[in-house]
């Protein structure tokens, strides 16, 4: 029983040396969904500074409590206001040889109808807020488009394939390895200009709304016959 189990495990061995020393082509494959947005994510901030913490706090609560109040008149899903962040931080001034607080709260607010960016962001303002860090558009069928792009990239990375070994007069075999890439930076859409319709703000645009671009990129490594 030894001998026939040890027979086996180097006929396995072999077959997979046999496999691994087969040539391959190794391509890389594109896949680029583009969409206009229908969605955007406001992120919002209140500082305030002085010398007395407690004060600090009330002045930033008071704002927040407006926030909150004014984004449930506009209708917007607790799920869509998030708190991001709060801070305090301690400053010392050299010159006057004394200690001053900076409390600041962040949050984001997620309009999944762009038809009330401009009264939102308007009544954001007349709340008390201080700060705009930023706006970052995004499309509701995210996760469709990037099951699209990975399908497209796929599909790049065998014409490419059957383009190089064309030429060799050879043809391609069964993928063997596929990988995708990723950015360690985080997904970050890409926008070509495009105007959004004066009569959807009215009658003054504001805003850009552009062509989101999804891309993936796969690794395939296909067997050459």
């Amino acid at each position: 029983m030894k001998t026939l189990l040890i027979f086996a495990i180097t006929t396995t061995t072999m077959m997979a040396q046999n496999t691994l020393q087969q040539p391959t082509i190794d391509v890389a494959g594109e896949g680029i969904v583009r969409v206009v947005p229908d969605e955007v994510t406001i992120n919002i901030r209140v500082e305030n500074t002085g010398e007395n913490t407690k004060t600090l706090k009330e002045q930033n609560d008071a704002t927040i409590s407006e926030v909150l109040k004014f984004l449930k008149k506009m209708d917007i899903a607790d799920k869509d206001v998030r708190t991001e962040y709060m801070n305090l931080n301690k400053n010392y001034d050299y010159n006057s040889k004394t200690y001053t607080f900076a409390a600041n709260q962040s949050l984001s607010v997620k309009l999944r109808d762009l038809k009330k960016y401009e009264a939102v962001m308007k009544g954001l303002i007349d709340t008390g807020i201080n700060r705009i860090d930023g706006v970052n558009f995004s499309s509701s069928k995210e996760e469709t488009l990037k099951s699209e792009a990975r399908k497209k990239a796929v599909e790049n990375a065998l014409m490419k394939a059957k383009e190089y070994v064309a030429v060799l007069n050879q043809s391609v075999g069964k993928a063997v390895s596929i990988s995708e890439f990723n950015d360690t930076s985080g997904p970050r859409p890409m926008y070509k200009m495009a105007m959004m319709d004066s009569s959807e703000s009215g009658g003054n645009q504001t805003i850009s709304l552009g062509e989101m671009e999804i891309k993936t990129t796969v690794n395939v490594s296909f067997l050459l016959n």
